[in-house]
């Protein structure tokens, strides 16, 4: 049985390495091989065949994409995966356009190199697992709705996501599959600190919506519960003119979604969450009206009667009506001229 045959291109050594140990950490049978330049790689390509392609784009002597090319006329189905130091967009889409399967920027966000290298090879997805293919019924009326709703909008995607960042239902797909895995994570921890604030406000129901307005891709992301929420991604899906109608719809949607989820068992209970998606019970930051009233009892008990605070004050003053003071200390006005205060700032 022949096992996926994954060549890697770059000439420092140290990337090279720390990809061959991630792909290691996968726990699929791969054979890797690794190639210091762009010749040597059409050379090692020459002999045998090349499931997947992870290269450098810019190497000694071609580029990643001309290497790429290069590979394919040889291994038509040979799959690219380019990593660069280029962050521009204009330069991100041509190397995708060009055909790359997935593109990643330095320092490589591993969990998702590892989802790109398992989904171009079309291995066992452990990263981040599909959608059951067996579709439930329940699971087929949320595919269908988020279809619906993904036609009317002219979406490009749009996800069921829970709080741990799993994909429960999904219709279409991010402008970037790459970075799948990194942005679900950043927007579930933009999602758990919304539910936080919506406790403090003392809200019903989470009514949070955050939209991303330009770059690759809108995104719009809204709660459905305090263990769900949608995201909803495209070109266009921020434009002011239409964002009014659009989060109409979405509130339809967050309804309809909720029933299917009720219907299935899932009513999460109210609870605050924090940022790493654990929950936890709300704390008691005031003090109890019970132990308040005790603690003003016990004040009450320490306060000095008219008399006591006269015999203090006879006390604390010496014969001739001054505080005594103790005669190994000096006072202020001894410290003052003796030039051990501060200086007066109005001198």
């Amino acid at each position: 049985m022949t096992h996926p045959r994954i060549l890697i291109v770059d000439d420092q050594r140290d990337i090279v390495r720390l990809i061959h140990s991630t792909l290691d950490t996968l726990g699929h049978k791969l054979e890797i091989v690794e190639s210091p330049s762009g010749e040597e790689a059409l050379l090692e390509a020459s002999r045998k065949r090349v499931d997947l392609l992870v290269s450098d784009y810019r190497l000694p002597g071609m580029t990643g994409v001309e290497l790429m090319e290069k590979i394919r006329l040889r291994h038509s189905e040979a799959k690219a995966i380019l990593i660069t130091g280029m962050t521009d967009k204009k330069s991100r889409d041509e190397m995708l356009n060009a055909g790359a399967f997935a593109l990643f920027d330095k320092p490589i966000p591993l969990a998702d190199f590892l989802d790109a290298v398992e989904r171009s090879l079309s291995l066992e997805r452990t990263i981040l697992p599909p959608e059951a293919d067996d579709e439930s019924p329940h699971q087929t009326t949320l595919s269908d709705l988020l279809a619906n709703f993904r036609q009317r909008a002219e979406a490009a995607a749009i996800f069921l996501l829970s709080d741990r960042g799993r994909v429960l239902a999904r219709a279409g797909e991010l402008h970037d599959s790459s970075m799948e895995v990194s942005l679900i994570s950043a927007l579930m921890a933009i999602y758990n600190a919304g539910l936080k604030v919506s406790h403090f406000n003392h809200e019903d129901h989470p009514n949070s919506t955050h939209v991303f307005h330009g770059g690759d891709q809108d995104m719009i992301l809204v709660p459905v519960n305090t263990a769900n929420a949608l995201l909803v991604s495209g070109d266009k899906v921020s434009d002011p003119k239409h964002l009014p109608v659009l989060l109409n719809e979405l509130a339809e949607l967050q309804s309809e979604v909720e029933k299917v989820l009720r219907s299935i068992g899932v009513t999460p209970q109210k609870e605050v969450v924090t940022s790493d998606s654990t929950a936890e019970q709300p704390v008691e930051d005031e003090i109890l009206s019970g132990e308040l009233e005790n603690l003003l009892a016990q004040s009450e008990k320490k306060k000095l009667k008219p008399d006591e605070v006269e015999t203090y004050w006879k006390d604390a003053l010496g014969k001739q009506g001054v505080l005594q003071l103790d005669p190994d200390k000096l006072t202020y006005e001894q410290a003052r001229q003796l030039g051990l205060t501060p200086q007066d700032d109005k001198k």
